[in-house]
């Protein structure tokens, strides 16, 4: 079995160091190069003193009195910029030590979403690299401010950190999700049909979800929530063909995953792709947005005039509510959701036998 190693040197040789030894090997003193190079003295000074680059036109006179190619030395001044830019990177890095902090390392390394760092600036650039993002300014800029619409317990501060990680965790996966151009037209389609599934079992509707979903153009993934984010959905434009719904699982039962999917959905088919984040809406129109989606959501499972003659039946038992689900073709455990949202049934209702319960597998 070949072990791989990953050599990362703590060391970078300067050209200028390089080229004071074959000048003390060689016999030669500055001047005499500077002579034979047609450059000044005291460019070869500052190029010992790693004071100056060695040019490229300073390698090809280099590469003509000592015999060294100039490959080489453009080579040996370009690895000693870099490794000298990462040092000062790294220096930056360790000063960022709060932000750091501020995200759930440890959960994110247990998921193997990133890896964990020997040193804080290692842990830092991770963090930078798992955001494909260059510098803690940028991730402000980007990430700092995200909002992206999502259903979450309308009391609880999300964690900003914690929600722009699991977002991102999102976007990764969703990229790897091959999907048609986005088409208003097939999503309609597809949504029409996707409310059958939630009799089916996870092994059947997962895959069938995701697929029919990518031939409308979204990518849907499931990432479980992070601690902290207390979030069931999210959705986000990729680009303008190719839209994400991310769904957590928070709940773990149909009735949830149901009403969240086709709450996400909403927001991509009624709303404009420019309102993919709330950063910068107004909160009334934030809340005319989510309503709406509530509402789509709930009359695409149980339309609403059905629902309604139910209710007026006043008739909540096992039997009726299996009748109802059957005459629809959804799952009971959404009737009994709504009931309960409705609070036509309590919380700890006997009928909770009637929901069915999953566990995100990531």
């Amino acid at each position: 079995m070949a072990i791989e190693h990953n050599y990362a040197p703590d060391y970078a040789a300067a050209p200028g160091e390089i080229l004071e030894e074959m000048l003390d090997v060689r016999g030669i003193s500055k001047g005499d190069l500077a002579e034979r190079c047609g450059l000044t003295p005291k460019t070869i000074s500052l190029i010992t003193a790693k004071k100056a680059p060695v040019t490229p036109e300073t390698a090809i006179q280099l590469e003509r009195v000592l015999g060294m190619s100039a490959n080489v030395w453009n080579n040996l001044e370009a690895n000693y910029r870099l490794f000298r830019a990462k040092e000062q990177d790294y220096s930056e890095l360790e000063k960022h030590e709060d932000w750091l902090n501020r995200f759930p390392i440890k959960e994110m390394v247990r998921r193997h979403w990133v890896n964990k760092g020997s040193n804080l600036a290692e842990n830092v650039a991770m963090l930078l690299n798992f955001f494909g993002i260059g510098t803690v300014a940028s991730w402000e800029e980007k990430y700092g401010n995200l909002c992206v619409r999502l259903r979450k317990a309308a009391t609880y501060q999300p964690s900003r950190e914690a929600l722009a990680a699991w977002i991102r965790r999102c976007e990764i996966k969703a990229a790897e999700v091959e999907t048609e151009p986005y088409s208003k037209e097939r999503m309609g389609k597809v949504l029409d049909d996707m409310r059958g599934l939630s009799c089916e079992d996870p092994e059947v509707f997962e895959p069938e979800m995701v697929e029919s979903m990518a031939s409308a153009g979204v990518a849907l993934v499931f990432v479980g929530e992070l601690p902290g984010t207390h979030l069931s959905g999210a959705t986000k434009w990729l680009s303008s063909d190719k839209a994400m719904m991310a769904l957590s699982l928070r709940y773990k039962t149909d009735d949830h995953l149901w009403f969240t999917f086709f709450h996400e959905a909403a927001h991509l088919k009624l709303h404009s792709k420019k309102l993919a984040f709330i950063d910068g809406t107004d909160k009334n129109s934030q809340d005319q947005q989510e309503e709406e989606a509530d509402k789509f959501a709930s009359n695409t499972l149980i339309p609403h005039r059905v629902y309604n003659r139910f209710i007026e039946k006043g008739i909540f038992t096992a039997d009726s509510i299996r009748g109802l689900a059957g005459e629809l073709g959804v799952a009971p455990g959404i009737i009994v959701g709504r009931l309960q949202h409705e609070e036509y049934l309590g919380w700890k209702t006997p009928l909770n036998y009637l929901k069915c319960r999953f566990q995100l597998v990531e």
